[in-house]
């Protein structure tokens, strides 16, 4: 993909464009529609200058009277009402296309999010994302909406108007063939320039919006490293820069508008010219030309209309790079698997020299061996990036092995099928996510279970507490991301759904890792009972959370180092006693 400040290849545009247009096929009807009324809304307007040109001449020449232009007047009316009519009808069947079009997108860029899994996710930035699938999708409204109709009007409505010019006064007519094709080559030309800085524009729009969310969702970091006050002047750079960037865009659409409004202008004004020079020697009667001199503008708005939506073709192409981008992600190929696990399984989870690498030239894991089974606790600890993460990965099914195998009671892993085994999963990540809604619907989280099911598991949890203290109790809102609770309690929030789903495997990342003591100890003691006839992976950094573990494993640069309960590794006196005399020491 180009940079944020390239300029978009061509052959690339010409594939986006390609892209956007064969979208359109899954909304042919309503589109069809949309141009078969701006058409009859063309035709409308024929007639409605006739009328119009029939009662001035009337009026002016003929010197009649109101009741012999009654009935003209009384039709001139109902075209006015039909035209409104038939404008509303277009806008709604643009609309239909374009909702089907974005709902359509909206439903295969989350699948594909679904299907690319949490690990494709962490790697990108997460403001990009979502700048996508909101901001890029809505772009494309105008394209579908406006272009492709203005398209088919474009040409439509001016041949339509020239079958009837012609006859009435061909001068005019021939004026009209002469300088029609004018809009859009200068269209052309100056929206070349206009695209590429319109395609630069939305790559910068993404990187902007990618890197403010990024600062928002990490903002407490920054505050707490003094960093704030640096990344606001960063994005205030950034900002600037983008709307230096908006303004040369602007100031080029402008200039394409003020040249189509120009040619546009001069060709009605040369018509303008001849059917008054032909009236003042009489060369033409004042009926046809009135008529003429009404049509006039209306054939050339239609090409001004197709160049104003010309940059929302523009703008579309933008934002389909992102969306195609997303949507060619390869995902993990889906699980295949008929296997399945039994009611109660034995559950012995076996590592068989597994490797794994997410790019071919950069393994993260190395022959990693060991074995789970119920009612054992391991816990993975060593330094930042030594695949502990990636481990709890491979065994939750984001990921799957490049060498070795993982197998559950003797069947591997990959052929089993993974919805059903992460069903038996229960995952307590470092930052549980709660959504907007009532602290009974966070806990149940989409599971059938019962008010006395919640407040146990509530209770087990040791969330019981704190939930009866506020307003509403368990039918209290809850803000995105448990807005008004602390770390502690969203943390025993997300435990008490691993109770409430009571799962044969529960894998904690980082679990108590940012919290205060006091909540990091009631944590650790439900994780305690958690572990009861259950395996569970502990992957953790606080030392303290895992002396209790059955077995304690060292990993270093994706290998492991050391095995053992704390006892025999600190007898040990290696890697992992080295780990927690300097744990020690920084707690001091």
């Amino acid at each position: 993909m180009a940079g944020p400040g390239a300029p978009m290849p061509r052959a690339t545009g010409k594939a986006l464009d390609a892209w956007l247009r064969q979208r359109a096929r899954q909304v042919r009807i309503p589109l069809a529609v949309a141009i078969g009324l701006g058409a009859i809304g063309g035709l409308l307007l024929v007639a409605q200058a006739w009328l119009l040109a029939l009662i001035l001449n009337a009026v002016i020449i003929d010197h009649l009277g109101l009741a012999a232009v009654r009935l003209w007047l009384i039709a001139l009316l109902v075209i006015f009402a039909a035209r409104a009519i038939v404008t509303a009808a277009t806008d709604i069947a643009a609309f239909e296309a374009v909702a089907i079009i974005k709902r359509d997108l909206r439903r295969k860029v989350y699948a594909q999010l679904e299907a690319l899994g949490p690990v494709w996710a962490r790697r990108e930035r997460t403001g990009d994302i979502v700048n996508t699938i909101v901001d890029g999708i809505e772009a494309l409204e105008s394209y579908y909406g406006s272009y492709l109709p203005q398209m088919a009007l474009a040409v439509f409505i001016p041949l339509a108007i020239l079958v009837f010019v012609f006859p009435a006064y061909w001068v005019g007519g021939l004026i009209m063939v002469i300088t029609a094709p004018l809009i859009p080559v200068f269209m052309i030309i100056i929206g070349k320039g206009t695209e590429r800085l319109n395609q630069r524009q939305w790559r910068k729009l993404a990187r902007m919006s990618a890197h403010f969310f990024d600062s928002i969702e990490g903002l407490t970091t920054l505050k707490l490293f003094n960093a704030s006050r640096a990344e606001a002047a960063m994005i205030a750079q950034v900002s600037d820069e983008y709307r230096r960037d908006t303004i040369a865009v602007l100031r080029v659409a402008f200039l394409s508008s003020l040249v189509l409004e120009f040619f546009a202008t001069i060709s009605v004004a040369l018509i303008a010219v001849f059917i008054g020079f032909n009236l003042y020697y009489r060369e033409i009667a004042f009926l046809p030309g009135i008529f003429v001199l009404l049509l006039a503008p209306e054939f050339y708005r239609p090409l001004r209309n197709m160049g104003t939506q010309y940059h929302a073709r523009m703008t579309a192409i933008g934002a389909s790079e992102q969306i195609v981008r997303l949507l060619d992600a390869k995902p993990r190929p889906p699980s295949q698997a008929s296997s399945a696990l039994a009611a109660h399984p034995e559950l012995r989870i076996v590592f068989e020299e597994v490797g794994f690498a997410y790019e071919p030239e950069a393994p993260v894991l190395h022959g990693i061996g060991f074995g789970l089974k119920r009612g054992e606790s391991i816990a993975l600890v060593g330094p930042s990036g030594a695949g502990k993460t990636t481990i709890g990965q491979l065994l939750l099914g984001f990921i799957t092995p490049t060498s070795g195998r993982i197998t559950i009671d003797g069947t591997d892993l990959r052929d089993l099928d993974t919805a059903g085994w992460q069903a038996r999963i229960a995952w307590l990540p470092q930052r549980p996510t709660l959504f907007h809604g009532t602290v009974r619907d966070n806990i149940s989280l989409g599971m059938a279970a019962g008010e006395a099911e919640i407040r146990h598991a509530a209770t087990l949890a040791h969330a019981d507490g704190f939930i009866a203290a506020l307003p509403s109790g368990y039918d209290t809102i809850l803000g995105d991301a448990g807005q008004g609770l602390s770390g502690g309690e969203i943390h025993r929030i997300a435990l008490a759904r691993a109770f409430l789903k009571d799962a044969d495997l529960v894998v904690l990342d980082e679990a108590v890792t940012g919290l205060d003591p006091e909540s990091a100890s009631l944590i650790t003691s439900a994780i305690a009972v958690l572990a009861r006839d259950r395996a569970v992976l502990i992957i953790a950094h606080r030392l303290e959370t895992i002396r209790q573990a059955d077995r304690i494993m060292v990993l270093e640069q994706g290998r492991i180092v050391e095995a053992g309960d704390h006892d025999a590794l600190m007898a040990r006196n290696g890697a992992y006693a080295a780990m927690v005399r300097l744990h020690e020491q920084v707690r001091m």
